[in-house]
C-alpha cells in the first residue's frame, strides 16, 4: 500500500513538473524587479543580481526592470514573465521560493522552497536563492514561441507603415497651416478704442492652440495582449492602446490618433477639425 501511494506521488510530481516546464517554454523573457517585496532597498544582498545570474545560468533570457528591453519583448510584453522571489515564514530557517507572472498577473510558476539554516542575512538569503533556483534547472526548460505570441513581420510593417502614415498626416496638415497663415492678409490697425471683450476675441483668433491640461482623473493601465487598457477610477475603459514598434508610443484602437511619452508625461495627440491638438493624459503603469 505505501508504494503505491509513493509510486502515485512521484507521478503527481513529474506531471505538475511536466506541466510547469511545457507553460514556461511559451515564454522568452523572465523580467527581474530592482527590489524584491521582503528586503528593504534595491538589490539588497545582491540579490536581485544573483537572480538575474541564476535565471541565465539556466537557460532563460533574464533582464532587469527598468533597463533597455529586447526590440520584440517592446514590441509585445506578453512574451515576458514577471519575476519574484518570497521569503516564506520560519523559525530557523530562510526559505525563499520563485514566483513566475504573465503580463494579465496570472502565476505560470511557482518553485519549491529552498532554505538555509545560516544566522547570516547576506549567506543564509544567498543559499537559499541557489536551493529554489536549483529546482528551475530539473526543468530543462527551452523557449517554444505560442501561436499568439509570434508577431510576423507583416504586422509589424503594417504597424510600422500605420505611425508612418500619421507622421506624414501630421507633417501635411503642418504646412498647410503654414501657407495659410502666410496668405492671411494683415490685420488693419483699428483706431478706436478696443473693449476688453473685443480684446479678448482678437487675442483668440491670434493665439496657437496649446496642448490641454491634464485630465483630473488618473488613468490606470491594464496589460492586454497587444497593449493596454486606460481605466479611470469608475473603473471605466477610457482608452484601449496597442504597443508599437517603438519605445513609448500607442495606437488608439478606433481612432487616428496616438498616445506617447514625453520628458513630462504622457500626451494624446490627434486631430479635430482639421486642427491637431494635444492632451496631457495622467497615466499610472
Amino acid at each position: 500500500m505505501k508504494t503505491k501511494l509513493v509510486i502515485a506521488i512521484v507521478a503527481l510530481f513529474t506531471l505538475l513538473n511536466v506541466y510547469s516546464q511545457n507553460d514556461l517554454n511559451n515564454y522568452k523573457y523572465v523580467i527581474v524587479p530592482n527590489k524584491f517585496d521582503f528586503l528593504k532597498q534595491e538589490n539588497q544582498y545582491r540579490l536581485n543580481e544573483l537572480a538575474q545570474f541564476l535565471f541565465n545560468k539556466h537557460g532563460f533570457k533574464a533582464v532587469m526592470e527598468g533597463t533597455d528591453y529586447p526590440e520584440d519583448l517592446l514590441f509585445n510584453r506578453c512574451l515576458g514573465l514577471r519575476s519574484n522571489v518570497e521569503k516564506e515564514s520560519g523559525v530557523f530557517k530562510t526559505k525563499l521560493k520563485v514566483v513566475l507572472k504573465d503580463c494579465n498577473g496570472k502565476i505560470v510558476y511557482t518553485s519549491p522552497v529552498g532554505e538555509s539554516r545560516t544566522k547570516e542575512y547576506k549567506v543564509a538569503y544567498n543559499e537559499a536563492m541557489r536551493a529554489t533556483f536549483d529546482h528551475l534547472r530539473l526543468l530543462n526548460y527551452q523557449y517554444v514561441p505560442k501561436k499568439e505570441h509570434q508577431v510576423t513581420k507583416t504586422q509589424k510593417h503594417e504597424t510600422d507603415s500605420e505611425i508612418q502614415r500619421l507622421k506624414e498626416e501630421i507633417k501635411t496638415l503642418k504646412k498647410e497651416k503654414e501657407v495659410k497663415q502666410i496668405k492671411q492678409p494683415k490685420a488693419v490697425v483699428n483706431k478706436r478704442p478696443v473693449t476688453p471683450q473685443k480684446q479678448e476675441v482678437l487675442q483668440a483668433k491670434n493665439v496657437e492652440p496649446k496642448t490641454e491640461k491634464a485630465l483630473s482623473n488618473v488613468l490606470y493601465a491594464q496589460a492586454t495582449e497587444n497593449g493596454f487598457q486606460l481605466v479611470d477610477s469608475a473603473p471605466k475603459v477610457v482608452f484601449r492602446i496597442q504597443k508599437t514598434g517603438l519605445s513609448n508610443v500607442f495606437l488608439v484602437e478606433g481612432k487616428s490618433s496616438i498616445i506617447y511619452k514625453t520628458d513630462t508625461g504622457w500626451v494624446l495627440e490627434y486631430y479635430e477639425n482639421g486642427v491637431l491638438k494635444q492632451q496631457e493624459l495622467n497615466i499610472k503603469f
